[in-house]
């Protein structure tokens, strides 16, 4: 089981307010600006997301590291996978 307390996230993603589908848009764009392997913290109040965004990451060869909620919020702590 990975530790995930202390894990720092290269990128902060507030999509706080935005609904499907600009949480995974802007997601996805702030994914292109890290390397493989590290990592991206995305904050939404928009429940769908919570299934949205493990499959949005899973068909885009990202890891979802931890799914976690804080009152309205759902924190998503997302790995970069390998580019082709």
């Amino acid at each position: 089981m990975t530790e995930t307390n202390n894990i720092k996230p290269k990128i902060l993603v507030d999509c706080v307010g935005l609904y499907c589908p600009i949480p995974i848009f802007n997601t996805t764009t702030e994914m292109e600006k890290i390397e493989p392997g590290e990592i991206l913290e995305m904050v939404t109040g928009d429940p769908a997301a919570v299934q949205d965004i493990p499959r949005w990451a899973k068909r885009a060869g990202h890891k979802l590291i931890k799914l976690s909620q804080e009152g309205e919020e759902y924190h998503f702590l997302i790995q970069k996978g390998k580019t082709d």
